[in-house]
């Protein structure tokens, strides 16, 4: 099992403590990605990061909230990290959309685990045990980042006349068709897929004339 770095503010912990609370992310990455996350207790995780007591997990996040506030976040931070390394310092807003569009295309093949916790995390944002911000931030993380993105494309005219939140919308709802076109056929060529996505987009949204 993968460790993964805790993304959490400083907390003044020790390294033992910092290591044992990213051991506990990564073990619940793993187990809410294998099982859903209805299935994934508290007993599971401790099993999978082969702790001696469930109490661990309390000691480091307190309740279930804690831990799927540290577990989001984390994700998210993968997320942008391999967003950050794959489209470089470019300041071009066409290029950032479509780095953008490309690189969360991919992210589902090279951080399926992340991919798949966030998206059960958010379909089950009800569950009163759970973290209350993760519904409203993730339903409006992705799209609210691509509806800036054009906004500021408009401003500086590099894109055209229309809607930005009809159209960040759209680009989403497509990333996550792609999505479950290579969920449905593994062997996709997600690089060529997201491609011709963001040609399409591009093309979209493109000031005319």
């Amino acid at each position: 099992m993968q460790v993964i770095h805790d993304v959490q503010p400083d907390l003044g912990l020790s390294p033992a403590e910092e290591a044992r609370r990213s051991q506990i992310i990564a073990a619940t990455l793993a187990t809410m990605s294998e099982l859903g996350y209805r299935r994934t207790s508290f007993a599971r995780i401790k099993e999978r990061a082969g702790l001696s007591s469930t109490r661990l997990i309390g000691y480091h996040f307190g309740t279930k909230a804690g831990l799927i506030q540290a577990v989001v976040t984390t994700a998210l931070s993968i997320r942008d990290r391999y967003l950050e390394e794959r489209a470089g310092e470019t300041t071009d807003r066409a290029a950032m959309l479509r780095a953008m569009i490309e690189t969360e295309v991919t992210f589902v093949r090279d951080h399926p685990e992340c991919v798949r916790v966030l998206r059960e995390v958010a379909a089950n944002a009800d569950d009163p045990d759970g973290w209350p911000v993760a519904g409203p931030l993730l339903s409006g993380f992705r799209t609210g980042r691509i509806e800036r993105l054009l906004s500021q494309g408009q401003e500086e005219g590099t894109f055209g006349e229309f809607s930005p939140e009809v159209a960040a919308r759209t680009i989403a709802q497509s990333i996550d068709g792609a999505i479950q076109a290579y969920t449905e056929n593994p062997s996709l060529d997600l690089e060529a897929y997201g491609r011709q996505l963001a040609d399409f987009f591009e093309q979209a949204v493109a000031a005319k004339g």
